[in-house]
């Protein structure tokens, strides 16, 4: 199976040599998402609650765009800068997966591009 490169101008361009996602079969594997809008401009100096919101707006653009929905991803990553966003961040999330939520790891982290608080990837299937 050859990869299918997805992109979307619905969501935050790559800021380095990487695909937004990537396709191969029926899994797609969404690079990781931080607080931008699709134009570029950055929310970090919002607060953790705000920017959660943008990251999966722009995970769920990048499924569109691909042909897939919240409900497909399988697996999340999320990167925190402070643990103590933990809470915040999982309220929020849990309102993207309110049944059958995908498995997940979190994880804080030193930094994050661009002084983002939160970045999150997803793996999607569609069998």
């Amino acid at each position: 199976m050859n990869p299918q490169i997805i992109k979307t101008d619905t969501a935050p361009q790559a800021i380095g040599p990487y695909s937004q996602a990537v396709r191969v079969g029926p899994f797609l594997w969404c690079s990781g998402q931080i607080a931008l809008l699709p134009n570029g401009e950055h929310l970090f100096e919002k607060g953790i609650e705000e920017q959660t919101e943008q990251v999966l707006k722009n995970i769920e653009n990048i499924l569109s765009a691909a042909g897939y929905q919240m409900q497909h991803i399988v697996k999340t990553t999320i990167f925190l800068k402070e643990m103590s966003d933990f809470q915040k961040v999982n309220e929020i999330y849990g309102r993207y997966f309110p049944v059958n939520p995908p498995a997940r790891s979190t994880v804080a982290v030193k930094e994050l591009p661009r002084g983002a608080k939160v970045e999150i990837e997803v793996i999607a299937y569609k069998g």
